[in-house]
């Protein structure tokens, strides 16, 4: 039975995942990394640094398995979206990557619409633009660090510096190029037009491929490198998001998907390029050809526990946190979090939000304060489902994926937070899973993605029912969340 190698590069750690035609989990291995913060509106990685991480889960994987080298028939890629990073001409990294939760470039942003009118520019991208987002950040660069500019062979995603690394090849996938917010998202290419507009050369711009096309094959450089075997085809992959949802086997409309990781999200795909009027939403390419995602964004997910769990409480790791949250009836006894720590995209794309815990009273302690904050990043993604039910987005099913997937605690609220039946997979890696998917629809072990979810994905037989008295006190205190926002935006 053929294998596949799919590589998770998050935000916080880089995964690698060995997986069988069926979907069964052969070999593992993660690490951590994390967010250099040099001025509080600054996330940058050193992507080199991702590199030799990569290379060590690659290497873990393979000695956790008792899969040779050569039986992988196919590597595939999950990446965090939106970041750039820039090589000169011999593909060496130019600076540091600058990532999906910097903020600096909200002034760039006012730029790139002074050139092309706001409204212009969303009819073609389908995506306000946000700090963080690459031409936000590519320009900021052009015009505050000419001299690195100047030196930029190529622009490209994270997990597309990996795959480079691996392979030789430039190029990148819609799905994740449709997040750096210059892309034509309908038409599934490069956004020439606006390029040559902002005067940015063309050829920095790589080649755009579908995510389950072979980009190439691994190097004899890597294959020493990383223990893997020269010559075994490696597919371009997609952003994170995209492939998670693949990973859970929403390849078309019908499910949702609420992913909580360091960030969160919540998703529906769509067979055509929809978006929400007030661009509240994002709207990027889906992995399979001619499909589309329909996304709300929000900026802390669990980077808000985590920000608990090191800075607040010193607990020692997040079963404790969970077990302490337990304690905590639902609705905190009128104790509710904004978490807009990392500030907001969706509904507000506000880079100067912050977070707020509102109605604390001497009543309320540790467990109403953790709980609260998991109710409220469940909450954040409540404005996302209204937005969808609001263009006609229809699901009975939510998918759990990510961290708020894997306690029973998060499920549950957000069952009963979203009023919905909260169903997850079976396995816990739904990003190297989906990338590892992707690389076996693209080496032809499957006619195509239904074929190969049918095969490769699993649900567990948990589903989680909402309690809808519950239900109805987070909709009741819902209407006071929207609220904290808006009462403190002057203030922020």
């Amino acid at each position: 039975m053929r294998c596949f190698m799919g590589i998770d590069l998050g935000t916080s750690s880089v995964k690698a995942l060995i997986v069988d035609e069926r979907g069964g989990i052969l070999g593992s291995a993660q690490r951590d990394y994390d967010i250099r913060k040099e001025r509080i509106e600054y996330a940058e990685q050193d992507i080199d640094l991702l590199w030799a991480a990569t290379r060590e889960v690659i290497s873990g994987a393979l000695a956790s398995s008792d899969v040779p080298a050569g039986d992988i028939a196919g590597i595939g890629y999950s990446g965090q979206m939106h970041g750039l990073v820039m090589v000169d001409a011999q593909g060496r990294p130019i600076r540091d990557a600058i990532i999906w939760a910097d903020q600096r470039s909200a002034g760039a942003i006012e730029d790139i619409y002074k050139v092309i009118p706001r409204e212009e520019y969303l009819g073609v991208s389908l995506n306000a633009l946000s700090t963080g987002f690459l031409i936000s950040s590519l320009i900021w660069v052009k015009e505050h660090e000419p001299e690195n500019f100047k030196r930029i062979a190529k622009v490209m995603l994270p997990k597309d510096y990996i795959r480079f690394r691996m392979c030789g090849e430039y190029g990148t996938d819609p799905s994740d190029a449709s997040s750096t917010a210059i892309y034509d998202t309908g038409r599934r290419d490069w956004a020439w037009e606006f390029i040559d507009r902002l005067e940015l050369p063309r050829d920095i711009f790589p080649p755009c491929h579908e995510s389950f096309e072979v980009a190439g094959a691994v190097t004899a450089e890597c294959a020493e490198a990383a223990g893997l075997k020269a010559g075994t085809p490696i597919v371009y992959g997609g952003g994170d998001t995209p492939v998670q949802a693949v990973g859970n086997g929403l390849i078309g409309p019908g499910m949702l998907t609420a992913n909580i990781g360091t960030a969160c999200q919540l998703s529906a795909i769509l067979d055509h390029p929809g978006h929400d009027a007030q661009y509240r939403t994002n709207t990027f390419c889906h992995i399979p050809a001619n499909t589309w995602m329909l996304m709300g964004a929000h900026l802390s997910g669990g980077v808000a526990l985590k920000w608990l769990r090191d800075q607040v409480f010193y607990m020692k790791n997040y079963d404790e946190m969970t077990a302490v949250a337990a304690e905590a009836p639902a609705g905190c006894e009128g104790l509710l979090f904004l978490p807009y720590l990392s500030g907001e995209r969706t509904p507000c794309n506000d880079p100067n939000a912050k977070g707020v815990w509102l109605g604390l009273t001497l009543r309320h302690g540790r467990a109403h304060m953790i709980r609260s904050a998991m109710e409220g990043i469940v909450l954040g993604m409540r404005n996302s489902l209204s937005i969808f039910e609001g263009l006609g987005v229809k699901a009975e099913r939510i998918v759990a994926s990510g961290g708020g997937a894997r306690s029973r605690l998060f499920k549950q609220i957000q069952a009963d937070v979203f009023g919905r039946e909260i169903y997850t997979n079976a396995g816990n890696e739904q990003g190297c899973t989906g990338a590892a998917l992707i690389a076996a629809v693209g080496v032809g072990a499957f006619p195509g993605f239904k074929e190969a979810c049918e095969s490769m994905v699993r649900y567990s037989p948990e589903v989680v029912e909402p309690d809808m008295r519950n239900h109805a006190l987070y909709e009741e205190r819902f209407g006071a969340f929207k609220q904290i926002y808006d009462h403190n935006r002057d203030l922020f």
